[in-house]
């Protein structure tokens, strides 16, 4: 067997192991899979009181999304602070009559996550989500898809700091 012949094999030989011990480190699971506690632990958190009606709405998608349509636990582990402001800007203009056709709505929150034993914040951050909304002639139809898009974001929002909150639990 020839010099060039061996060093081949052994290079290809290395190759195979290297890509081997690589794919033996990847670890592949669930982002949430339920054998790290991530589920007990999101059914575990209490949420702070809501002050207006966008709030309200992320926070009630929140507790039926971290405890599975069960509600707020009687004895928590951890708490979370939430803020949410909602804010509306016009999109499309014309320039005729000055009015929008077409606006978005963006709804952010802001969270502190806390354990509730000792009070170490575990995770603080903001999330924001947009849903874009037409404008109707109609002042009360105009109204009513602001509140509809409200609504839209607030879910989105709340999927979003819940994935954050996972994440950080998971750990």
């Amino acid at each position: 067997m020839s010099f060039d012949r061996l060093k081949t094999r052994l290079g290809g030989a290395i190759a195979l192991l290297a890509v081997a011990g690589f794919l033996a480190s990847c670890q592949v699971r669930p982002l949430y899979s339920d054998n790290a506690g991530v589920a007990e632990a999101l059914g575990a958190i209490a949420f702070s009181e809501a002050h207006h009606r966008v709030e309200q709405e992320v926070r009630n998608h929140l507790i039926f999304l971290t405890s599975g349509g069960k509600g707020e636990p009687a004895t928590p582990e951890y708490d979370v602070e939430l803020h949410v402001g909602t804010g509306v800007s016009p999109v499309l203009l014309v320039d005729s009559s000055d009015t929008a056709r077409a606006g978005q709505v963006t709804v952010t929150g802001d969270y502190v996550l806390r354990r509730h034993s000792d009070g170490q914040i575990l995770k603080a951050g903001n999330r924001s989500s947009l849903a874009l909304v037409d404008f109707p002639v109609q002042e009360f139809a105009k109204l009513r898809a602001i509140r509809d898009a409200e609504n839209r974001a607030a879910r989105e929002l709340a999927e979003l700091v819940r994935a954050d909150i996972a994440a950080v639990l998971a750990r």
